[in-house]
């Protein structure tokens, strides 16, 4: 009978075990613009996750045309409903592709970060370039943002998401701005080293 009590009461001290919550908040590169779903970079993400046994929930809550601000007025939400422990920032193309001003992306994407952080998640932000039409001087702006709110907020970092792709027609849309179904592996790719360090052990 004490032996009971006793492993009754080392069941009942043990921690309980939670899946790791990550949440994406990113563009149409994230949200499998023109191709199915299953066969976007984050479904392939999930995908790897479950295969190598790691305890961790993924949260897509990308929208095509997602803004930097857009991400602001959405993000609180997000945050007190899944309460990540990660959080994955791919925010900025659109903003960069509509010209906006580079200080103001530069501190929505530091409000996005520090939002995450207070949360208490670590964030993992994914960099992006211009296509060189816009300017040298505008796109190295543009470029710094990203180095510059990891830097200032001590965030993992993917310098250019899109580095593996870009310039590979074989792996893009027609629009020359979506990868296709071929080129979401090797987003995934790019992503994962930077990820791995923030995952728990599998």
């Amino acid at each position: 009978m004490l032996r009971i009590l006793v492993l009754t009461w080392l069941i009942c001290m043990a921690p309980l075990s939670s899946a790791t919550t990550l949440l994406v908040m990113g563009d149409s590169l994230s949200a499998a613009y023109g191709i199915a779903p299953e066969k976007g970079w984050v479904a392939l993400l999930d995908q790897r996750l479950q295969q190598k046994g790691y305890a961790v929930s993924v949260v897509n809550a990308s929208i095509s045309g997602e803004t930097t601000q857009g991400g602001l007025s959405r993000l609180p939400a997000l945050l007190k409903q899944y309460q990540p422990d990660i959080v994955m920032l791919e925010l900025g193309a659109n903003d960069g592709l509509r010209g906006t001003f580079p200080p103001v992306i530069r501190s929505n994407l530091d409000r996005l970060t520090l939002l995450s952080q207070q949360q208490g998640a670590k964030v993992l932000v994914l960099g992006m370039q211009l296509p060189p039409n816009y300017g040298p001087a505008y796109t190295r702006r543009f470029a710094d943002v990203f180095q510059r709110v990891a830097n200032a907020r001590d965030t993992a970092l993917v310098p250019f998401f899109m580095e593996s792709v870009a310039l590979e027609p074989t792996l893009m849309q027609n629009d020359g701005l979506h990868p296709n179904a071929e080129g979401q592996p090797y987003l995934l790719e790019t992503v994962w080293p930077a990820l791995k360090p923030l995952l728990p052990l599998p």
